[in-house]
C-alpha cells in the first residue's frame, strides 16, 4: 500500500513537471494498449475457432470446384481478413499521434518559457527551467509511448498476416 501511494505521488510529480499535455499522452497510450491487447486476444484465442469453423464449412460443402464455390471461399477469407485487421488502423493512428501530442507539450512549454522571459526577464533561471521541463518531458513521453506501441503493433501485424495466410493455405483452391 505504501509503495502504491509512493508510485502515485511520483506520477503526480511527473505530470506536474511535464504539464497537462501528459494527460493526453496517457489517454492515447491507454487506448492504444487496450486495443493492442484486444487484438492480441482475438488473434490468439478467438480467430483459431473462427478459422476452424470456416475450414469445417468448406470441407462440408459438396461443391468446392465451381466458380460460385470459389467466390464463397473468397468471401469467407475476406470477412476473416477484415475481422483480423479490425482496429489495426486505429492502433497505427494512435502510435503516430503520441509524438505529435508530445510536440504539443513542447510548444506549450516553450510558450511558458517565453512568457516567463517576457514578464520576469532572463535573470530568473529557475522559472525558465520549469518551462523547459514542460517542453521536454511531454516530447519524451510521447516518443516512449509511440515506441512501445510501434514494437508491439509490428509484432501484432505479423501475427495477423500469418493468421490470414494460414487460413488461405487451409482452404484448398482447386
Amino acid at each position: 500500500m505504501v509503495y502504491l501511494i509512493g508510485l502515485m505521488e511520483s506520477v503526480r510529480d511527473f505530470i506536474a513537471t511535464g504539464g497537462d499535455v501528459l494527460y493526453f499522452v496517457a489517454v492515447a497510450l491507454f487506448l492504444m494498449w487496450a486495443l493492442m491487447i484486444e487484438r492480441y486476444w482475438y488473434v490468439t484465442s478467438v480467430f483459431p475457432k473462427v478459422k476452424k469453423d470456416i475450414i469445417q464449412r468448406w470441407d462440408n460443402r459438396s461443391d468446392t470446384t465451381s466458380w460460385y464455390a470459389h467466390r464463397i471461399r473468397d468471401a469467407w477469407i475476406s470477412q476473416a481478413s477484415d475481422d483480423l485487421n479490425a482496429r489495426m488502423l486505429i492502433i497505427r493512428t494512435l502510435i503516430a499521434m503520441c509524438p505529435l501530442i508530445g510536440l504539443l507539450g513542447t510548444v506549450t512549454g516553450m510558450i511558458s518559457v517565453f512568457e516567463t522571459m517576457a514578464t520576469q526577464g532572463t535573470s530568473n533561471a529557475r522559472l525558465m527551467a520549469s518551462g523547459i521541463s514542460m517542453a521536454t518531458i511531454p516530447t519524451m513521453a510521447g516518443m516512449v509511448a509511440a515506441l512501445s506501441g510501434l514494437f508491439i503493433s509490428s509484432r501484432l501485424e505479423a501475427k495477423v498476416k500469418m493468421a490470414r495466410e494460414g487460413l488461405v493455405d487451409s482452404l484448398p483452391h482447386h
